[in-house]
Protein backbone atom coordinates (compact mmCIF):
# COMPACT_ATOMS: atom_id res chain seq x y z
CA UNK A 1 0.00 0.00 0.00
CA UNK A 2 1.40 3.41 -0.89
CA UNK A 3 1.39 6.38 1.47
CA UNK A 4 2.43 10.00 1.09
CA UNK A 5 3.89 11.66 4.20
CA UNK A 6 3.61 15.48 4.24
CA UNK A 7 6.01 16.93 6.80
CA UNK A 8 5.10 20.31 8.29
CA UNK A 9 7.63 22.65 9.90
CA UNK A 10 7.43 25.80 11.91
CA UNK A 11 7.12 28.84 9.66
CA UNK A 12 10.25 30.19 11.38
CA UNK A 13 12.35 27.15 10.38
CA UNK A 14 14.71 27.35 7.42
CA UNK A 15 14.17 24.95 4.49
CA UNK A 16 15.31 21.48 5.50
CA UNK A 17 16.09 22.59 9.05
CA UNK A 18 14.60 20.45 11.79
CA UNK A 19 13.79 17.48 9.56
CA UNK A 20 15.39 14.28 10.76
CA UNK A 21 15.89 12.86 7.27
CA UNK A 22 18.54 10.41 8.36
CA UNK A 23 16.21 8.40 10.62
CA UNK A 24 13.43 7.88 8.08
CA UNK A 25 15.84 7.44 5.17
CA UNK A 26 17.72 4.77 7.13
CA UNK A 27 14.61 2.93 8.36
CA UNK A 28 12.47 3.09 5.21
CA UNK A 29 15.44 2.85 2.84
CA UNK A 30 16.87 -0.22 4.55
CA UNK A 31 13.48 -1.97 4.49
CA UNK A 32 12.83 -1.04 0.85
CA UNK A 33 9.70 0.96 1.75
CA UNK A 34 11.02 4.35 0.59
CA UNK A 35 10.09 5.15 -3.02
CA UNK A 36 11.18 8.81 -3.04
CA UNK A 37 11.68 11.83 -0.79
CA UNK A 38 11.72 15.56 -1.48
CA UNK A 39 12.56 18.58 0.62
CA UNK A 40 10.88 21.77 -0.52
CA UNK A 41 12.63 25.07 -1.13
CA UNK A 42 11.89 28.15 0.96
CA UNK A 43 8.13 28.83 0.86
CA UNK A 44 8.80 32.49 0.04
CA UNK A 45 9.65 31.48 -3.53
CA UNK A 46 6.53 29.33 -3.97
CA UNK A 47 3.41 30.29 -5.89
CA UNK A 48 -0.28 29.44 -5.97
CA UNK A 49 -2.05 29.37 -9.33
CA UNK A 50 -5.82 29.84 -9.49
CA UNK A 51 -8.24 30.42 -12.34
CA UNK A 52 -10.99 32.84 -11.32
CA UNK A 53 -13.60 33.76 -13.91
CA UNK A 54 -11.35 32.45 -16.67
CA UNK A 55 -8.45 34.67 -15.54
CA UNK A 56 -5.24 33.05 -14.34
CA UNK A 57 -4.08 34.49 -11.02
CA UNK A 58 -0.62 33.78 -9.61
CA UNK A 59 0.06 34.60 -5.96
CA UNK A 60 3.68 34.66 -4.90
CA UNK A 61 4.62 32.82 -1.70
CA UNK A 62 4.46 32.37 1.07
CA UNK A 63 0.82 32.04 0.24
CA UNK A 64 -0.54 30.82 3.56
CA UNK A 65 -0.17 32.77 6.75
CA UNK A 66 0.08 29.80 9.08
CA UNK A 67 2.35 28.69 11.91
CA UNK A 68 3.56 25.73 9.80
CA UNK A 69 4.24 24.98 6.13
CA UNK A 70 4.78 21.79 4.14
CA UNK A 71 8.53 21.28 4.11
CA UNK A 72 8.90 17.89 2.47
CA UNK A 73 7.24 14.73 1.24
CA UNK A 74 8.07 11.06 1.43
CA UNK A 75 6.47 8.44 -0.79
CA UNK A 76 6.38 5.03 0.90
CA UNK A 77 5.20 1.55 0.01
CA UNK A 78 4.27 -0.10 3.32
CA UNK A 79 2.38 -3.22 4.32
CA UNK A 80 -0.04 -1.26 6.49
CA UNK A 81 -1.20 2.15 7.70
CA UNK A 82 0.30 1.29 11.09
CA UNK A 83 3.76 0.91 9.52
CA UNK A 84 3.38 4.23 7.67
CA UNK A 85 2.43 5.91 10.97
CA UNK A 86 5.46 4.30 12.64
CA UNK A 87 7.75 5.76 9.97
CA UNK A 88 6.01 9.15 10.18
CA UNK A 89 6.76 9.20 13.90
CA UNK A 90 10.48 9.24 13.04
CA UNK A 91 9.92 12.71 11.54
CA UNK A 92 7.38 14.10 14.00
CA UNK A 93 9.85 15.31 16.64
CA UNK A 94 12.00 18.43 16.75
CA UNK A 95 10.62 21.40 14.82
CA UNK A 96 8.16 19.33 12.83
CA UNK A 97 4.66 20.64 13.39
CA UNK A 98 3.26 17.28 12.37
CA UNK A 99 3.35 14.66 9.64
CA UNK A 100 0.28 13.81 7.58
CA UNK A 101 -0.08 10.19 6.45
CA UNK A 102 -2.14 9.95 3.26
CA UNK A 103 -3.04 6.61 1.66
CA UNK A 104 -2.81 6.94 -2.13
CA UNK A 105 -5.36 5.75 -4.66
CA UNK A 106 -5.08 5.19 -8.37
CA UNK A 107 -7.29 6.95 -10.92
CA UNK A 108 -10.00 4.29 -10.44
CA UNK A 109 -10.18 5.06 -6.72
CA UNK A 110 -8.44 1.85 -5.66
CA UNK A 111 -5.76 1.88 -2.97
CA UNK A 112 -2.31 1.52 -4.45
Amino acid sequence: MKFLLNVYLSAAALPGEGLDHERILAAAGRSGELISAHVFADPSISAVVRVLGGVVEVCEGPYLRAPHHVAGQYLLDCESRERAVELAALMAGGQAGGVEVWPLMDSAGMEM
